[in-house]
């Protein structure tokens, strides 16, 4: 059986990995203005250009159920059945729009809600993507991915507030709050895929990343050893390698993958946000 492997563009898997790994890609859309762009045709730094000239952050645009036929149509050539992976639903109407497309392909199409985003999405796509390597059958790897689901550490650390304040995520006085107080909010991301605001850190990014790390480790105990995926929004480099530095003295993965976040997500969160995302047990 050939199975292939999709996923929103908001998996932040990076073109190395995409290639690799033979997944397809449906592309959301970002709208700066009256321009409307796919993720991936833009540059993080055209989107933080823009917050800063109009004060207002970037539309986003989830897809149709016509596009995800096409897409599912497609991508389905050659093929005995796809799996797709959306951002989570509680984000995004792109799960709902998936589902009713897949209706058109007589069961060849499993559609997952990922109650994720970025590479907390992209863990379960890669994971999909070890069980087709496996020669696992398509409603089996659907089957243990939805049972994987609520085992994903999907988090992050922002830098400020301003983006989520601008997205309606918090207050004015939250925002100002943070900045005198040098706080920095704990995202995480529950297991129904809901974003809530879990802790503050206080301090310098440097030392904030440190604990948050440090925290993680304390609270996952046992988790997947497989990967982990250190996740940014063009952070600074001092920041990643504090990271790096970190997840390989806390823990034990076979591989560190870093990935930058794509335009969809870098909307929504801000320059310097990172997160460090991996499955539980």
């Amino acid at each position: 059986m050939k199975i292939k492997i999709t996923s929103d563009s908001t998996c932040d898997l990076g073109s190395e990995l995409i290639s690799k790994r033979g997944i397809g890609i449906f592309a959301l859309q970002v709208i700066l203005g009256e321009k409307s762009y796919r993720d991936g045709e833009i540059q993080p730094q055209e989107i933080f250009d823009y917050v800063a000239a109009n004060g207002t952050l970037p539309k986003t645009a989830a897809g149709s159920m016509d596009e995800y036929a096409e897409f599912f149509k497609r991508n389905l050539e050659g093929c005995d059945a796809l799996i797709h992976f959306n951002i989570s639903s509680k984000a995004s109407s792109s799960y709902s729009a998936a589902c009713i497309a897949a209706k058109n392909f007589g069961g060849k199409v499993y559609v997952v809600d990922s109650k994720a985003l970025s590479t907390g999405q992209g863990l379960l796509v890669m994971k999909a993507c070890d069980l087709r390597d496996e020669g696992m059958a398509a409603g089996d790897i659907f089957k243990r991915i939805t049972e994987l689901t609520p085992f994903v550490n999907t988090s992050f650390v922002p830098d400020d507030l301003n983006y989520l304040h601008k997205g309606g995520r918090c207050s004015l006085a939250a925002m100002l709050g943070a900045k005198v107080l040098k706080l920095h909010p704990l995202i995480e991301e529950d297991r129904d895929g809901q974003l809530i605001a879990k802790k503050k850190y206080m301090g310098s990014m440097e030392r904030c990343i440190k604990t948050y790390v440090n925290d993680l480790r304390m609270q996952y105990r046992r988790y997947d050893r497989t990967r982990c995926f250190i996740t940014h929004s063009c952070a600074d480099q001092a920041l990643i390698d504090i990271a790096k530095r970190e997840v390989a003295h806390m823990f034990e993965f076979d591989e560190v993958i870093e990935t930058v976040a794509g335009a969809i997500i870098t909307s929504h969160c801000g320059r310097n946000t990172l997160g460090v995302l991996f499955i539980a047990e």
